[in-house]
């Protein structure tokens, strides 16, 4: 009898992966495959289409394994906002896998894999930014999940990667005008990243993936943070407060008081890291800031282990099974 097989899929803003592993955490044989981001077009979310791909790379790589999948947790950016029908992307993974799936906002798998299940509050920065409270699945699994923020590049998405990359693009502009000489190592840095200033709106503006792009800059703005630049510095600082305030929102009242920074922002100490952790402390010094347990692959697995429990509870714009 062949083993079944858990299958989990983290969609974002620049890449995606999918990881095949079994029924036990941290047992057994993890094996993973990488695709593209998503993008935004004139049709929409590229999501499906995304996913669709990944599967196909997933089948090329594990062609005789891809047949043993008991249950699917798939985390996707733009799922909750952008993806006009999240059901049918769950019934088309559904028939091509003859399994259980389960689609998710990808603050929640982020929560899931960084606080191993438990409950508390998750922000995660990546391309985009969102927080998530959950009390744990595993104790209170028909519980709401609680969001604030991911509204997207344009309307919110406060202190993620494309935030912070905006924010140090429009600081090398005030240099560009004459109005601020303080951001001429972040110009120096963007010009490299993106190209001469007056190319920067035909180069970004036409870009189904223009949040991606704005994103990769945010990098180059951590870095200088890192370095003492001051304009970069107050730009990190600023990213950290919003994303304080976001989690503190998400936590509430009622769950326990423990918080975590996740996402590829937060991968390295920086000023925005450090910043966070400030604004934690001055608002409620009983809040527990923790390391994340494991990434938003990591929170995947774990849904699709709790979906072939039984122990999802769909919720309109955060989960869909």
């Amino acid at each position: 009898m062949t083993e079944p097989l858990l299958l989990g899929v983290d969609v974002g803003g620049t890449g995606s992966r999918a990881a095949l592993a079994g029924f036990e955490a941290g047992s057994g044989e993890r094996v993973e495959v990488s695709g593209s981001g998503v993008a935004l077009g004139a049709d929409g979310t590229s999501l499906p289409a995304v996913v669709e791909e990944l599967l196909d790379r997933a089948s090329r790589a594990w062609p005789e394994r891809i047949g043993q999948v008991a249950a699917v947790g798939l985390g996707a950016t733009g799922a909750s906002s952008l993806l006009r029908d999240p059901s049918a992307l769950v019934a088309a993974v559904r028939e091509r896998l003859g399994a259980p799936v389960v689609l998710a906002a990808d603050a929640v798998t982020a929560h899931l894999g960084a606080l191993a299940g438990e409950g508390g509050a998750v922000v995660v920065l990546g391309t985009g930014a969102i927080a998530i409270g959950h009390p744990g699945p595993a104790a209170q699994p028909h519980a709401p999940w609680r969001r604030v923020d991911g509204w997207g590049h344009l309307l919110g998405d406060r202190g993620g990667g494309a935030w912070l990359g905006r924010h140090g693009l429009e600081r090398a502009l005030r240099t560009v005008d004459g109005l601020d000489p303080a951001g001429a190592a972040l110009l120096a840095a963007a010009r490299v990243r993106v190209g001469e200033a007056p190319d920067w709106p035909a180069l970004i503006y036409p870009r189904p993936d223009r949040a991606g792009v704005l994103a990769s800059f945010a990098q180059d703005v951590l870095d200088l943070s890192r370095a003492g630049d001051a304009a970069a510095v107050e730009l990190a600082r600023a990213a950290g407060q919003e994303a304080a305030a976001s989690v503190i929102a998400a936590l509430g009242a009622g769950l326990p008081r423990t918080v975590v920074l996740s996402g590829g922002l937060a991968r390295t100490p920086s000023p925005l890291t450090v910043a966070f952790a400030e604004r934690i402390r001055d608002r409620d010094a009983g809040i527990e800031v923790r390391t994340a347990a494991g990434t938003p692959l990591d929170g995947a697995l774990h849904l699709a282990r709790l979906a072939h429990a039984g122990r999802v509870a769909p919720q309109e714009g955060m989960l869909w099974a």
